[in-house]
């Protein structure tokens, strides 16, 4: 399934800016369904590295309208990507679903308790560090075993907050407080890490990494994201993909799907 990105931000990475007026932000988010999106993550507050925070009334000014309207427009699942236990419960009284959450590893339990209450969907997102500080000097002995152990003991934690599994997908975080290695390693880990028995949601949508190994641009990575997510799909470790690309990634992802189901030719029919 594929989650397009909708960042009401005047800063991040690759669109900020685009979408702050909510009506237009309501229209692409319409066009993103249109184009084959089952999620829409609507996002009021920059994690790129090296970040600023952005205070919760803010961070309400510019989320609310868009999950109102764009509850009332359409049935896709509404993501709202936020830290803030305050903005999440206002987010879900409004129309989301599901709670984005870059920072699972906290030490307050409120966000999860309003979760719970509400009975939504969480995306446990693992990032060493915090957006201000996180690319600083990432570092890990075994990236994936470190990842999977946050996730088993953050699954723990999110039960006793009254968060059943069943509610909860998994993200590794790439480019959350990682370096190029630890993220290809965890790309190459998708499978490993979905034995814990929950999906997994990727976000590798033109992120740095990419722009590092090709010396690419935001608007230069489209062709590394596909790939990505068409390997994800292919390993079995990839469930959900967050994307800006969203009629591409749809496209790319049917594709495999096509190939993976057509049936092969009969052999003797096929002489070289």
């Amino acid at each position: 399934m594929v989650m397009g990105i909708l960042n009401v931000t005047p800063d991040s990475f690759s669109d900020g800016g685009r979408f702050l007026d909510a009506a237009h932000a309501v229209d692409r988010a319409l066009e993103m369904v249109a184009e084959g999106a089952e999620f829409i993550d609507i996002g009021g507050e920059s994690t790129r590295p090296g970040a600023a925070p952005v205070d919760e009334a803010e961070e309400l000014r510019r989320v609310l309208p868009v999950v109102r309207a764009l509850a009332d427009r359409s049935a896709a699942v509404i993501s709202v990507d936020t830290r803030k236990a305050g903005v999440a419960r206002a987010a879900l009284d409004a129309g989301a679903s599901l709670i984005n959450d870059v920072e699972a590893s906290r030490s307050d339990p409120g966000l999860w308790r309003a979760v719970a209450a509400a009975g939504a969907g969480y995306v446990l997102m693992h990032m060493q560090g915090r957006p201000e500080t996180m690319q600083a000097a990432p570092a890990y002995g075994d990236v994936v075993d470190e990842v999977g152990g946050f996730f088993r003991e953050r699954l723990t934690r999110l039960q006793d907050a009254g968060v059943r599994p069943g509610q909860v997908l998994l993200d590794p975080g790439i480019g959350f407080g990682k370096g190029l290695d630890h993220n290809l390693a965890l790309i190459r880990g998708l499978k490993m890490l979905s034995g814990l028995g929950r999906p997994m949601l990727l976000g590798v949508s033109r992120k740095s990494f990419i722009g590092r190994l090709f010396g690419a641009e935001p608007h230069q990575r489209l062709g590394a994201s596909l790939a990505c997510a068409v390997w994800a799909a292919g390993s079995g470790g990839g469930a959900v993909f967050r994307v800006h690309d969203v009629a591409a990634t749809v496209q790319a992802l049917r594709m495999r799907e096509i190939l993976d189901n057509h049936p092969n030719p009969d052999a003797k029919n096929h002489t070289p």
